[in-house]
């Protein structure tokens, strides 16, 4: 009687646990699970919505910094192409208001000779406007860019000297002045001033940051770069000049390398772009009763300003593509 009691009861706690296990917990506990993953879940989608406007934020500021980058590279190469800033790079201490009433004495004199030579208003005041706005600021460009040529052709000789200096035990500053006293112009003058901003109490990078906008190069900007993480990190301040002087001239080898794999497209483009004009100067010398009526007749003169806007376009295009910067 006993025995078929206990089995019994096996059997009820058996039947009851496989129930038990097939229908889940009761309703309370059912609940209290709910609950459970309903504050788990609130939590982690409070968490997520934290997140979202951290990272809304964060995304805002990076675009307001790149925004922020982006005008001041475009002030900064609006200012490098300013009329002041040429003449600067150019080594000239001429003020803009020289220059101005410089361009406009020659606008004059092309206009005067012009209209005598050629008795033709628009021919006249065209060549004026041409000699007057575009050909100063074509001289003063190109002393610039000879200029910063020169300059960047022996800037790695300063870093040299630089390195040089620090290694026997001079100060970052002597050396500047060795550069200063002792390298050809514009790298004597450009150092020079750089030592003077200093002496007058300008940090180096202010200093330095004149001498880009004078000497708007790529070798400026790693030089102040160098120097700023040097000042900032400390470290081997001659091993990094040493590697910037290398990779200078890494870069001029380059440069080079360029130049001369594209000597053949630069050779053609000319030849091409100072073929139309040479062979109708050639026609005009040997035979002007032949090209009479293009000068004296308004359909030559419209046929002659649509020749020059072609050509110029084609030499534009063919400079744009022969044009390789490194």
């Amino acid at each position: 009687m006993l025995m078929t009691l206990l089995i019994a009861v096996l059997g009820f706690i058996a039947i009851a646990g496989v129930g038990f296990a097939l229908a889940g917990p009761s309703s309370a506990d059912a609940k209290t699970l709910k609950r459970a993953h309903a504050i788990v879940g609130g939590d982690e989608v409070r968490e997520v919505g934290r997140r979202r406007p951290a990272a809304t934020a964060q995304e805002q500021r990076r675009k307001q910094i790149l925004k922020t980058l982006k005008d001041q590279d475009r002030e900064q190469k609006k200012a490098l192409l300013s009329i002041s800033a040429k003449l600067r790079q150019a080594g000239l201490g001429m003020k803009v208001s020289s220059f101005w009433m410089l361009s406009g004495g020659l606008a004059l004199i092309v206009l005067i000779v012009a209209w005598v030579v050629t008795r033709t208003p628009l021919a006249a005041v065209g060549l004026a406007f041409a000699a007057g706005l575009g050909l100063p600021r074509w001289v003063v460009g190109a002393m610039a860019t000879a200029r910063i040529k020169k300059f960047t052709e022996a800037f790695p000789d300063a870093m040299d000297i630089i390195v040089r200096g620090i290694k026997s035990g001079l100060p970052v500053h002597d050396s500047l002045r060795v550069i200063a006293r002792e390298t050809p112009e514009p790298l004597a003058g450009q150092f020079g001033r750089l030592v003077d901003n200093i002496g007058m109490g300008m940090t180096i990078d202010q200093a330095l940051d004149k001498m880009h906008a004078e000497m708007p190069t790529p070798e400026v900007r790693f030089f102040a770069i160098v120097l700023a993480i040097q000042a900032k990190t400390g470290g081997n301040l001659a091993e990094a000049l040493g590697n910037l002087s290398t990779v200078i001239r890494s870069r001029k080898l380059m440069r080079e390398k360029v130049k001369a794999l594209s000597a053949e497209a630069v050779a053609s483009a000319a030849i091409i772009g100072c073929l139309p004009p040479g062979v109708a100067v050639l026609i005009f010398i040997t035979a002007p009763d032949y090209m009479g009526p293009l000068f004296t007749d308004p359909r030559g003169r419209v046929m002659l300003m649509i020749g020059a806007f072609w050509m110029s376009l084609g030499v534009m295009s063919m400079r744009k593509m022969i044009n390789f910067r490194l």
